[in-house]
């Protein structure tokens, strides 16, 4: 092949690029329009499928939704390009950590949700992490105690309920690419 014949494909590839760039090709996307379709654009029913786990109203008795975190909060959110879906609720337990711990441990086990190996072997009081397949990739389940710092980082206030027992969240995740989430993420 002469050195002519194989620059050529490298000029039309390159003034396509250029084209496609600015969007005066018919069918080529700009650049702007690229980025504005990928993140958390279109992933409603995703989110829909999250929101529908079982393991977010389970919980044990006498467990409260404290003020200002009522319902379930859910949706999709970007941080350097990668958009993770959540939907998650945040309770307060009036008895012991270990008493949620083992709650959430037996209603994952029910849904099917697996715990990695050291998760298996934590102590009672600890945070909790489990996965599982769904529809588009593996979904995440996280349990974990809330502490000033995590609440003080979210701008979130705590209502006089956390005074009264453990705050927890119960958390349902996975990455919006489908990707695999795992209980490192």
């Amino acid at each position: 092949m002469s050195p002519r014949k194989a620059t050529i494909p490298r000029a039309a590839l390159l003034l396509t690029a250029a084209l496609c760039a600015t969007g005066a090709l018919t069918g080529c996307q700009t650049l702007a329009e690229a980025a504005s379709t990928s993140g958390c654009e279109g992933t409603g029913s995703r989110v829909g499928e999250l929101k529908s786990y079982g393991v977010l109203d389970s919980r044990p008795r006498g467990t409260v939704e404290p003020q200002g975190f009522e319902g379930l909060d859910a949706g999709c959110w970007e941080d350097s390009g990668d958009a993770r879906l959540y939907a998650e609720r945040t309770y307060v337990f009036p008895g012991d950590k270990a008493d949620v711990t083992r709650h959430y441990r037996a209603a994952a086990r029910r849904e099917g949700w697996t715990p990695p190996p050291a998760t298996r072997r934590s102590p009672e009081n600890a945070d909790l992490c489990f996965t599982r397949d769904g529809e588009d990739g593996t979904v995440m389940l996280d349990v974990y105690f809330l502490t000033r710092e995590i609440l003080d980082a979210e701008g979130s206030e705590p209502g006089p309920e956390f005074s009264t027992g453990a705050g927890y969240r119960v958390s349902v995740t996975a990455w919006a690419d489908g990707s695999a989430a795992d209980c490192q993420d």
